[in-house]
């Protein structure tokens, strides 16, 4: 198994934690991951964009031009990065912001209204984990063990207490995925 992902989303959105949460939960479960920020000024409000690999076998490189998943968080991302979902690919977006949703017929295609959920779960930060949720229900590239155990080593022991939050979330996720 190899999945080649990009995320892609406003700063903010916690795009790169997501992509660095799914790394280390490969990580933790033995399987070999790369992860590959792309952000300048777009960390503060800009597009920023993250490359996950996660493999069973060795990753000869983390340069992709195709992606076998792409979860797009915004309308300049999906812009981007719908035609470079390989065909067979998955591509998930999120509701809120897309004015053009997908048109490509030769992928799976998922919304999620993860924001919507999160402010309806009082909890803004959690978005995220959401849409990582629902990444996990159609594609389940890692466990929710690992996430757990990624969770413990990513959060400062200060904020262990927001795991169950994003545990929840994360189940959360899996259930308000629709497929286009």
């Amino acid at each position: 198994m190899k999945k080649e992902i990009i995320i892609s989303g406003f700063g903010g959105q916690g795009v790169l934690s997501m992509g660095k949460i799914l790394a280390y939960s490969g990580l933790m479960e033995g399987k070999e991951v790369t992860w590959m920020p792309a952000y300048g000024p777009e960390q503060r409000g800009g597009t920023a964009n993250v490359t996950v690999i996660v493999s069973d076998e060795r990753i000869s490189s983390p340069i992709l031009s195709r992606y076998d998943i792409a979860i797009v968080l915004n309308q300049p991302s999906l812009d981007k990065f719908e035609p470079k979902v390989k065909p067979g690919g998955i591509l998930i977006y999120d509701n809120y912001g897309i004015i053009n949703p997908p048109t490509r017929n030769d992928i799976e295609v998922y919304s999620i209204s993860a924001m919507d959920k999160a402010a309806e779960m009082k909890n803004s930060k959690i978005f995220n984990m959401i849409v990582l949720g629902g990444l996990l229900h159609v594609c389940p590239v890692v466990t929710n063990e690992g996430l757990e155990k990624a969770l413990r080593k990513t959060l400062p022991e200060r904020h262990h207490d927001l795991i169950p939050l994003n545990m929840e979330a994360l189940r959360t996720g899996g259930e308000i995925m629709v497929k286009k």
